[in-house]
């Protein structure tokens, strides 16, 4: 016949619990005496003690064979991406001509952009370097030595400066749309050819509707004397060239799909993969009442 267990008082149980955290016969803390936290506590401290030693050493080794100047890895970076300004998450440029608000921050996006740009801050950093020819500057013996960056002054901008009109033409739906070539550190952009920027409809029958288009440098020339690019930290004032389209008879209320690419010898803009890599698309309407 099965003895029928006796039930523990509440009072009981808490003795046991007492007992437990502190049990003064054995001088034990929680069933363990104060040598046996003493063991474990110094086991946990040489096993994370370790690892950590571990973990740094394999860092130290990891940044000895970083260099700080140049990327190890650039075999991604054989063509260089294209973006515009003023950049927005989908690549639209949307607004209405009567809402001030729709298009302000278009402005202000292109100004803070173009800061770096202003021919004072240019003069008093770069040097005015020759045209038509890269502007190399070997380190002669001096591993990373300093290198010096070419104007590009905002005024090349023309109409799409910003220094005439302060809404770069988007309060009379004749907005300006600023490309940029993506940098590669000792990319010889052109192949010692001629290159420049052209924009054109995405498809056939709205080029009339998209209408004449303005460029700034003329032609969307851009020069060799900024290239190489030696890296920011070698090359801390470099300013990347950049070329203005400024639209000057969009059909209003009509979604225009306009690609921007660079014509180069050395850049193909026909990788499929890489819808950026030479080239980009972005849509823009402006809207009227």
């Amino acid at each position: 016949m099965a003895v029928e267990k006796e039930k523990k008082t509440c009072g009981q149980v808490m003795h046991e619990w007492k007992e437990f955290i502190w049990n003064p016969r054995t001088h034990q803390f929680m069933g363990r005496t104060g040598s046996s936290w003493a063991l474990i506590l110094l086991f946990y401290l040489v096993f994370y003690g370790f690892l950590t030693a571990l973990f740094t050493l394999t860092m130290w080794v990891l940044l000895q064979t970083v260099d700080p100047f140049i990327p190890k890895y650039q075999d991604r970076l054989s063509v260089p991406g294209v973006m515009i300004r003023p950049k927005t998450e989908a690549l639209e440029i949307v607004y209405n001509l009567s809402k001030t608000e729709s298009w302000d921050d278009y402005a202000k996006m292109l100004n803070s952009f173009l800061e770096a740009y202003n021919d004072s801050r240019q003069a008093a950093m770069n040097e005015f370097c020759q045209p038509g020819r890269y502007n190399e500057q070997p380190d002669n013996g001096v591993l990373n030595y300093p290198k010096r960056a070419c104007q590009f002054n905002r005024t090349m901008l023309r109409d799409c400066s910003g220094l005439n009109d302060s809404t770069y033409g988007y309060q009379e739906g004749r907005p300006c749309i600023l490309v940029k070539m993506n940098r590669i550190i000792n990319f010889y952009a052109g192949a010692n050819q001629p290159m420049n920027v052209s924009c054109t409809a995405k498809k056939e029958d709205d080029t009339q509707k998209m209408g004449e288009l303005a460029m700034f440098p003329a032609d969307g020339n851009i020069d060799l004397m900024y290239f190489p690019y030696y890296g920011k930290k070698v090359q801390v004032n470099y300013t990347q060239p950049v070329v203005a389209i400024k639209f000057l008879n969009l059909t209003f209320n009509h979604d225009h799909n306009v690609e921007c690419k660079i014509n180069a010898v050395n850049i193909a803009t026909d990788n499929e993969r890489d819808k950026f890599a030479g080239r980009v698309t972005f849509k823009i309407r402006v809207n009227k009442d």
